[in-house]
């Protein structure tokens, strides 16, 4: 962790423009970070950012953002129901079903704005929402494409990379939640490791820290409902990669011992949309120096082969 540090930004002139959407009745806060010159009259393409297990909008993608926008394309992130400036309850729940439904509808929003190429975008996804891109590509065979960063492609897998003495405190919480009435319990989201949260491998209570120190005064609900981490075994988007029938960037780390990247798994498929790339890191690494520019150069070289400024 004492070589990571968050990469320079670049001067970049940009609109964020502040929006909602609906998703199941609940009101959703997004962010499009529009470029320079964009308008009505001179609309951009586009990339819907899709967020993680704990994600919340600025969380970790602000050097993703920065680049593509500084690349010429328009950037949509958005809060999932429940979490971060949106509505919805209960507060820090996880469902990934309902949140592939969330983002259907924050891409029919991006296609709304008027700054936006409608036909011509392209979904992002990064860890936990690195499966729900896989989903939502499966419903929208229009996109240009889709980049899937550090992805958790196999529930089974990431549960078996937990260790037991830590994985069975947090199922036992799970249980009890999700038979109890009432508020639902909550546990940390992140934690140092050998601590109690959902996640405390691969440095990942440095990485928010670092995370957050790149913007003054951010703050972060450090929660999860721990009925959540019932759903991540009974997730397992790779078995859909055989349906995806747009480009698919799928950027694995090698050293991931949060959602092992499965390799094997995705080379089994054997779908020809499917462009792997993988980079000598951990779960967290690609967001910081010196792994950042690895993870990058593919995207933006995929970018533009499919969706050209």
């Amino acid at each position: 962790m004492a070589n990571r540090r968050n990469p320079d930004l670049l001067d970049v002139k940009v609109s964020a423009i502040k929006s909602a959407f609906v998703a199941e009745g609940d009101t959703c806060a997004a962010t499009l970070h529009v470029p320079e010159g964009a308008s009505s009259i001179r609309p951009v393409p586009a990339i819907l950012m899709v967020g993680g297990w704990g994600s919340v909008q600025h969380a970790l993608t602000h050097s993703f953002v920065n680049r593509f926008v500084a690349a010429g394309y328009a950037v949509l992130e958005f809060d999932f129901p429940g979490w971060g400036m949106s509505g919805g309850w209960p507060r820090q729940d996880i469902n990934p079903w309902r949140r592939v439904k969330a983002a259907n509808a924050a891409l029919a929003h991006l296609k709304s704005q008027p700054q936006v190429e409608a036909h011509r975008i392209v979904v992002w996804g990064t860890s936990f929402g690195g499966g729900h891109v896989v989903d939502l590509v499966t419903q929208h065979p229009d996109l240009q494409g889709a980049i899937i960063q550090v992805p958790m492609l196999d529930g089974i897998a990431t549960l078996r990379a937990a260790p037991l003495k830590r994985l069975a405190p947090i199922m036992a919480y799970g249980i009890a939640d999700l038979l109890k009435p009432g508020t639902p319990l909550q546990i940390p989201t992140v934690a140092r490791e050998g601590e109690f949260a959902t996640m405390d491998r691969d440095n990942a209570w440095d990485a928010l820290q670092l995370g957050l120190s790149a913007h003054e005064g951010a703050k972060y609900v450090n929660r999860v409902t721990a009925r959540s981490a019932l759903t991540i075994g009974f997730y397992r988007p790779w078995t859909r990669l055989k349906d995806v029938q747009v480009p698919m960037l799928i950027v694995g780390a090698t050293r991931d011992t949060v959602a092992p990247f499965v390799a094997d798994k995705v080379r089994r498929v054997a779908n020809s949309h499917l462009q792997v790339v993988q980079i000598d890191a951990d779960h967290f690494d690609p967001y910081f120096e010196p792994y950042f520019p690895d993870a990058l150069k593919p995207q933006l070289a995929f970018l533009n082969e499919v969706l050209p400024v």
